[in-house]
């Protein structure tokens, strides 16, 4: 008797284990890309931080604004200095969930569309996000992506009436990242 409710505990703490799993990644692609008829604008962060827990659908992501690095260090001075004030608003973080994550099966490999809904907060401001993503599973190894548009002034983000015309109003967003299982010790 003893032995079958020591192995029914064992049974229950490893079930409990596999449905508490998180997945995680500290370096994260985030890019976006804005295009005018003057000049296009483009930059890339590769430190993002994300988990994801298999339990709840719950996605996180965090991105260092100061992290994003641009073709011209003009740029990325402006971006910083100017547009987003990045010593006074230093993080964007997305915090959101996946409606059909149950339809993941990070134990199988394939592609799999999610539907991903959050709040995207940046510069100070929240805005609601409803995207897709692509989780792809293979070899026991997990890659997500997604893709999305946001609006400037949605982030209260000003740009001055001399460069108007050289910043699009909207600006792609995609995101890419190879999440890790996240062991506890």
């Amino acid at each position: 008797m003893k032995r079958i409710l020591g192995t029914l505990a064992i049974a229950t703490i490893t079930m409990v284990s596999l449905h508490a799993q998180k997945y995680f990644s500290k370096t994260g692609e985030i890019a976006f890309y804005s295009s005018t008829p003057i000049e296009d604008i483009e930059a890339v962060s590769h430190s993002a931080s994300t988990v994801y827990d298999l339990e709840t659908g719950k996605i996180q992501w965090a991105v260092l604004i100061k992290s994003f690095e641009f073709e011209k260090a003009l740029m990325q001075e402006h971006f910083n200095e100017n547009y987003m004030e990045s010593s006074k608003y230093p993080k964007g973080v997305f915090k959101g969930s996946i409606k059909n994550y149950e339809s993941i099966d990070f134990a199988t490999d394939g592609e799999y569309t999610a539907e991903v809904n959050g709040m995207l907060e940046i510069h100070g401001k929240a805005n609601e996000i409803k995207t897709t993503a692509i989780f792809i599973v293979k070899n026991s190894k997990v890659t997500a992506m997604s893709e999305f548009k946001i609006a400037v002034a949605d982030y209260g983000i000003e740009i001055p009436s001399v460069v108007r015309e050289n910043i699009a109003k909207e600006v792609e967003v995609k995101i890419k990242t190879n999440y890790e299982l996240l062991e506890k010790s």
